[in-house]
C-alpha cells in the first residue's frame, strides 16, 4: 500500500468518489457522525457525498427529524442518525465531560443545578415542543440563573451529554431544541463492548484506511476503549503497514469507473477532521501549511485528485452565488477543468445561479 492508493480508498469509502445513496440520513448513518458546527458547510458535507440532492433536501431531513444534532466525541455538534444518537452519547459523553470539567467548575455549577435545569428542560419541552435557546434561556432563569453564554453553553450541553436534548426543526433560521425521547426512537442498548465494536466498524469501514491514532483522536475514546473496538473487527478488515504505520480498512472491491476525485470540501468536512495523521491529504510546501490564516485543512478546501491544492470562499446574493478560488499550486489543465465542475455542482446544490468570472 501507497499513499495514493490511501487516498484511492478514502475516496471510496467516504462515499466522495462515488455512491448510489439517495437520502441524506443514509449518509450520515454510514458515516456514524459528521462534524457538523458550520450549519451550511455540513449540508453541503451531505450533498458532497448524495448525487443530486439539493440544499432543501437536507433542511427537509434536518427538520423532520431523519436528522439529528448534537454534541458528542471531541466535543462539538456533529450530524448524528437518530437511532444511533443514544449510543454515541453513552460512549462520548464521559469523555467530554471530562474535558468541560474545567468550565463547569468555572461557572460553578455543581451536579444540583445541573439536575435543576434538566427537570425545567423536561417540563418545558415534553409534549413535542420546539423551542429555541433564547426561549429556553427565559424559562430557565425563573427558577436557576443561566448567567452568561458560556455558563448557558454549559448546562445545554450538559443536557445534550446527559441524553435529554437534542435538535428540532428550525424555527426560521433559528435552531431549537426538543427531547431525545420525543425526537428518536427507543432502540435495543448494547453493552459497552458491542457499541465500542459497532463504532470501530463504523469507523474503518467509512474512513479506512486509518490508524489507532485516527480513530482515537476522531472519537474521543480512550486508546484502551479503541483498541477494544479494533479487536472485535470482523476478519475481512485488513491491517497494512506503510513507513512503519499500520492501517486498518476494507478492501476496495467494487471500483467505481469513473470517480469524483475533486471537489469542494466544506469547512471540517470528515474527510479531513477523521484523521489524526493529515499527511496523506497534502504535498505542500511548509510554508503554506504553516499559514494560520490558511488554517488547513479545517477551513474550506479545494481538493484535486483526493489532495489539497487550495481554498475557496463563496458570497450568497439573493439568487446568485459567487465561488472565490484560491491555489497553493500550479493545476494541470484537467483539474482546472474539475474544479470548475465541482463550482457548478455546489451552485446547483445551493439553488443559486453561479456568477461566471468575466
Amino acid at each position: 500500500m501507497n499513499t495514493q492508493e490511501i487516498i484511492h480508498s478514502r475516496l471510496i469509502n467516504q462515499k466522495i468518489a462515488h455512491n448510489t445513496m439517495t437520502a441524506p440520513a443514509e449518509i450520515v448513518k454510514y458515516l456514524v457522525a459528521m462534524q457538523a458546527q458550520e450549519y451550511a458547510m455540513a449540508k453541503w458535507a451531505i450533498g458532497l457525498r448524495v448525487p443530486g440532492i439539493t440544499e432543501a433536501d437536507v433542511e427537509k431531513a434536518f427538520n423532520e427529524g431523519a436528522i439529528l444534532r448534537t454534541h458528542i466525541m471531541r466535543p462539538t455538534w456533529h450530524f448524528v442518525a437518530p437511532e444511533d444518537i443514544r449510543l454515541m452519547i453513552a460512549l462520548t459523553a464521559p469523555r467530554v465531560n471530562a474535558i468541560n470539567a474545567f468550565m463547569y467548575r468555572k461557572c460553578e455549577i455543581d451536579e444540583k443545578t445541573f439536575n435543576r435545569c434538566n427537570d425545567i428542560l423536561i417540563k418545558t419541552l415534553e409534549g413535542g415542543k420546539y423551542m429555541t435557546r433564547n426561549a429556553l434561556k427565559s424559562e430557565l432563569d425563573k427558577e436557576i440563573v443561566t448567567g452568561d453564554g458560556v455558563r448557558l453553553s454549559c448546562l445545554m450541553m450538559k443536557a445534550e451529554l446527559d441524553g435529554l436534548i437534542c435538535s428540532g426543526p428550525r424555527d426560521g433560521k433559528q435552531f431549537t431544541y426538543a427531547l431525545i425521547d420525543e425526537r428518536a426512537p427507543a432502540v435495543k442498548e448494547l453493552t459497552k463492548e458491542e457499541s465500542l465494536a459497532k463504532l470501530a466498524y463504523g469507523y474503518f469501514a467509512s474512513r479506512g484506511p486509518a490508524q489507532l491514532q485516527d480513530f482515537v483522536m476522531w472519537s474521543g475514546l480512550t486508546v484502551k476503549d479503541a483498541k477494544i473496538g479494533i479487536s472485535a473487527l470482523p476478519d475481512d478488515f485488513v491491517h497494512e503497514q506503510l513507513d512503519g504505520k499500520t492501517y486498518i480498512h476494507l478492501p476496495v472491491s467494487d471500483v467505481p469507473a469513473k470517480m469524483q476525485a475533486t471537489f469542494l470540501m466544506p469547512d471540517y468536512d470528515e474527510y479531513g477532521m477523521s484523521y489524526k495523521d493529515r499527511s496523506a491529504l497534502f504535498s505542500l510546501p511548509p510554508k503554506i501549511l504553516e499559514n494560520s490564516k490558511l488554517n488547513i485543512p479545517y477551513n474550506r478546501m479545494i481538493v484535486a485528485d483526493g489532495q489539497i491544492v487550495g481554498s475557496w470562499k463563496r458570497t450568497i446574493k439573493n439568487k446568485e452565488v459567487d465561488v472565490e478560488t484560491d491555489y497553493f499550486k500550479p493545476l494541470n489543465k484537467k483539474q482546472q477543468a474539475a474544479v470548475q465542475l465541482a463550482v457548478k455542482k455546489y451552485s446547483t446544490f445551493v439553488g443559486k445561479v453561479l456568477i461566471e468570472d468575466e
